[in-house]
Order: structure tokens, then C-alpha cells, then sequence
């Protein structure tokens, strides 16, 4: 239960990221909850070394809960690259599992069944308007989200 409300919250960050990508709106501002995310994530950052021990993550439990599969290199501490490729793992690894008949792209009925916050910007990040979701849009909207965020 603990891995899928973690999973969950991923999925939202990912899917509103992706359609953030799509139509950044105002001056590139992030969604509230992505911003909400960063700023729990500082405040738990008590020494302010842009790292989480184990201590620190303690005031986040979703991911004091899964620490040790965050933490890639074992050193007790978690990076912002190790954070992110963990949100990485688990978004692709659920956007496979929402990917039903497995040919590598996501139609909007399995969007819909699936990955409900995706299905809501479908039409933005399906890019080419064909109709599916393939990992190279996902990967364009990402980028494009993480360069407007890079702007700020």
C-alpha cells in the first residue's frame, strides 16, 4: 500500500509535469504540487546541503519508507539526481504496466484506464495528435518542462 500511494504521488508529479511540458501557462510556473514537493523536500533539508540523510527524510515518510531504494549508491545519503532517477524508475515502470497491450506507447483508452492525471493532457503531450503517447513525447515533454524550469 505504502509503494503505491508513493507511486501515485509519483505518477501525479510525472503526468502534471508532462502537461506543465505541454502548456507551461503563465511565466512557466510550476503546478502547486510540484511546488509544494520542492519546498517539503528544502524543509526537510535541516543542514541545508542540498542532500537528505536518513534523519532528514524521517519528516517525509513516503520516502523515508523507501529510502534504501532511493539512496542508488548506499552512502546514506540521497541526492536530488538519485531523487530524480527513482521518479524516473517508477514512472516508466507504470507507464509499461498502463501500456496493455505492450506495444510501447499509450493509447488514450489505456491512458485513461491506467494513468488518469496523464489521460487528463493527453491531447498536449500527444504531440503528433496521432492518437498515442509514445516514450519519445514523454521524453520531449519532460525536457521541455526541465528547461522551463531551468529558465526560472
Amino acid at each position: 500500500m505504502k509503494t503505491r500511494s508513493l507511486l501515485l504521488a509519483v505518477l501525479g508529479l510525472a503526468a502534471a509535469g508532462a502537461a506543465q511540458a505541454a502548456n507551461p501557462g503563465p511565466a512557466g510556473a510550476a503546478p502547486a504540487r510540484h511546488q509544494a514537493l520542492m519546498q517539503r523536500l528544502a524543509d526537510a533539508d535541516v543542514n541545508g546541503d542540498g542532500m537528505l540523510s536518513r534523519e532528514e527524510a524521517a519528516a517525509l515518510p513516503k520516502l523515508a519508507a523507501h529510502f534504501d531504494q532511493v539512496d542508488a549508491n548506499h552512502d546514506g545519503l540521497i541526492t536530488r539526481e538519485e531523487l530524480r532517477a527513482a521518479f524516473m524508475k517508477q514512472v516508466v515502470a507504470h507507464l509499461r504496466k498502463a501500456d496493455t497491450d505492450g506495444d510501447g506507447r499509450l493509447s488514450r483508452a489505456e491512458a485513461e484506464a491506467g494513468t488518469p492525471r496523464l489521460a487528463a493532457h493527453f491531447d498536449r503531450v500527444d504531440a503528433d495528435g496521432d492518437g498515442y503517447i509514445t516514450r519519445e513525447e514523454m521524453q520531449a515533454a519532460m525536457q521541455k518542462l526541465k528547461a522551463t524550469r531551468a529558465g526560472r
